[in-house]
């Protein structure tokens, strides 16, 4: 009865091919995240009366290559880092026996770490408020994780425990014959409903002016307290999670749960509003 419930999840990755290469759901969707992410900053922009040369100077030469480098090397260190120390060079240049194997790996903490560090560098160039930045990007980010999770579901990699529930996916093509929780669903719905409530604060409520920090403050306890609680029922990636009482997903996202709860606690008892054209 538990199988006729569950949904058989059987979706070939490759969206479409071109000869030999191959293109699939998952390159698409991390292509789509940056695009969807600059339509929203533009309005941002927009609404702040900012040029779009900035935007441009934000998206192409700092936000975009600092997460993919970030997500490449979060990935490398965290989770197969005995691996890479070995073969360094394969974190850029995956090529191993003369055999190119891909980006198989990108963390989401380590496009935090790179997005922060993009940001950084940005703002000390052009003269911009640091918590300005962070409060914007937390806008944009909640959407983007939301679409690289649909990538993975495509991929039927990055799923759950074993599942009872009638929403649990067979993921055929990994050679799961049970339902498993669909955690990659879980996690779209999570990150869309913390980027709605952004969404409303900044461009409704105004909240990115009024009061500086506590839209970053709430994507940073939002984001990561869901990514905490739902690594409970996700598998872990690698073997020696399986000896750790929190898994490495969740040990990272302890941090950043803490420094958003610390941020918005300041921030709504300093309330200083932002000066956007500092």
């Amino acid at each position: 009865m538990i199988r006729l419930l569950s949904i058989n999840w059987n979706v070939d990755p490759v969206m479409f091919s071109l000869g030999s290469i191959h293109i699939r759901y998952y390159s698409i969707c991390w292509a789509l995240c940056f695009f969807v992410s600059y339509i929203i900053f533009t309005k941002i922009f927009k609404k702040e009366n900012l040029k779009r040369e900035l935007l441009d100077k934000l998206t192409i030469n700092y936000v975009i290559p600092f997460t993919f480098i970030g997500a490449r090397v979060g990935h490398c260190l965290f989770y197969e880092g005995a691996y890479y120390l070995k073969y360094p060079w394969e974190i850029i240049l995956p090529v191993h026996d003369g055999q190119f194997i891909g980006y198989a790996g990108l963390a989401s903490h380590g496009a935090a770490l790179g997005i922060l560090l993009a940001l950084w560098l940005f703002c000390r160039k052009y003269k911009k408020s640091f918590i300005w930045s962070l409060d914007r990007i937390a806008v944009v980010v909640p959407v983007a994780g939301a679409i690289v999770r649909f990538g993975n579901l495509m991929n039927s990699e990055i799923y759950g425990h074993a599942t009872n529930l009638p929403w649990g996916f067979v993921f055929a093509r990994a050679g799961e014959t049970s339902p498993a929780h669909p955690t990659q669903v879980y996690e779209i719905l999570a990150y869309m409903t913390l980027f709605v409530i952004l969404y409303y604060l900044f461009f409704k409520k105004d909240l990115g002016i009024k009061k500086s920090g506590v839209i970053f403050g709430i994507f940073l306890a939002g984001l990561f307290t869901a990514r905490f609680l739902i690594e409970f029922v996700k598998n872990c990636q690698v073997d020696f999670e399986n000896q750790m009482s929190l898994n490495m997903g969740q040990w990272l996202s302890l941090p950043f749960i803490i420094a958003g709860i610390i941020i918005l606690v300041y921030c709504l008892k300093r309330n200083i509003p932002v000066k956007i054209n500092q």
